[in-house]
């Protein structure tokens, strides 16, 4: 305990004025200073969803009690500044994920949503009967279930990029899966069972060889890396807000304009409209033709805010340290004698997948609770990967730029505290 305050410390004074300072971070969260079962609330459950600063919490209050207004519709002067607000939002994802042109971000409610989307449209246009999709066995099931539900519709075959004990990709064999029967592959970027982190640019270079397009889960990966879409070429990219210290219930599909110009929308209603008539519908313009109904304004805007308040921190300050804090996580809870790491890639981001000998994950995540400990037990929506490691289930602590080293000493406290009882 002592050696990681006393690194902490150095860590936050240094000899920079502009180092991180994780326990100044902290302050902007409300939440983490309340207790569970009159502890300290120690929160590593991120990967679900992550904490959010005040800064958001603020935005959201101050968007109802002062602009309550739908967009695009109204000529008066709350409608007019929502709309703002609204596309302001817009406008700030495209620069996060640099991408070309801010049409080419779709509001959607969630990685989940904007999977989806792409599954149905670009698979209604260009998907047929002895097709094939490749995702990997490293998938969230939302990048699972919709391609199955595509391909049990139009009688294409699902393909596996298979992965190693590590929980990395076996890319000599995704080479051999290419092939003019493919029409899309579709892979996380990380995941989010074992922090593996894709060598996603490498797959997108070969799936582009062969003219293959490719879509990105990017959920876990958006809150913990620089993601320039346009430097990695991919076709598409879903991330969710919740997962990146904004509100839940909204998410981005960014897509290139010459896919999104080409595939048909996929829900039908006001805003996404040109014109109607009984005899015919012009569908909007770009990002418009995929925002049917009323969209999720407030929680676009307060996304716009999180991403403000990661952009001010800096996505390369919250990487280095979220991976010195994952060595040291990797190390402390590695070296207690019962606990096996289960995702060892040579390239991860901010997981430590666990299990304990003799201990369902269920119970530990119990116990870990009662010192207040959040951590998630169970597949993660992952149930192939467990399946792939030979385990039911697994404990998982994932981490944020708001976590500390003493958190990680408490979660050790913890795994040896569940360990005694049921010994």
């Amino acid at each position: 305990m002592q050696a990681a305050q006393e690194a902490e410390k150095t860590q936050a004074v240094g000899n920079n004025e502009n180092a991180f300072d994780v326990h100044r971070v902290r302050e902007d969260f409300p939440i983490l200073t309340r207790q569970v079962h009159g502890r300290p609330l120690v929160y590593l459950d991120s990967a679900a969803t992550s904490q959010k600063p005040k800064v958001v919490i603020d935005a959201l209050t101050r968007y109802y009690n002062d602009q309550n207004s739908n967009v695009h519709r109204g000529v008066h002067y709350l409608s007019q500044l929502a709309t703002r607000e609204y596309e302001d939002a817009r406008v700030k994802i495209q620069r996060f994920i640099n991408a070309a042109e801010s049409h080419e971000i779709i509001f959607t409610g969630g990685t989940t949503a904007g999977i989806n989307l792409v599954a149905l449209s670009y698979g209604r246009k260009h998907v047929h009967a002895g097709d094939e999709i490749i995702i990997s066995a490293l998938e969230h099931h939302s990048n699972i279930v919709p391609w199955q539900m595509l391909c049990e519709l139009t009688g294409a075959k699902l393909r596996i990029i298979p992965i190693n004990d590590a929980g990395e990709l076996q890319m000599d064999e995704f080479a051999e899966m290419l092939n003019p029967k493919v029409k899309m592959v579709a892979v996380t970027h990380v995941s989010n069972a074992l922090g593996t982190v894709n060598p996603v640019k490498r797959i997108i270079e070969l799936a582009h060889s062969h003219d293959i397009p490719v879509l990105l889960d990017g959920a876990q990966a958006a809150p913990h890396l620089k993601v320039d879409v346009r430097e990695l070429d991919c076709d598409f990219y879903a991330f969710s807000s919740h997962k990146m210290c904004g509100p839940t219930g909204i998410g981005v599909l960014y897509g290139k304009s010459h896919w999104l110009e080409s595939l048909p929308p996929v829900m039908g209603g006001g805003d996404m409209i040109a014109s109607v008539t009984f005899e015919k519908t012009t569908y909007n313009s770009l990002p418009y033709k995929f925002e049917a109904g009323t969209p999720n304004i407030a929680d676009a805007i307060g996304l716009g805010v999180a991403i403000d308040y990661l952009n001010e921190i800096g996505l390369d300050k919250i990487a280095t340290y979220e991976h010195e804090l994952l060595e040291y996580a990797t190390e402390t809870i590695g070296a207690i004698a019962g606990v096996t790491i289960l995702g060892t890639a040579r390239e991860k981001a901010s997981v430590l997948s666990f299990t304990i000998d003799g201990i369902h994950p269920h119970d530990i995540g119990t116990i870990l609770d009662q010192e207040g400990i959040a951590v998630r037990a169970g597949h993660h929506c992952a149930q192939p990967v467990m399946k792939r490691l030979g385990v039911p289930a697994t404990a998982r602590a994932s981490l944020a730029f708001y976590n500390t080293k003493e958190e990680i000493d408490a979660l050790a406290d913890g795994i040896q505290k569940t360990i005694e009882v049921f010994s």
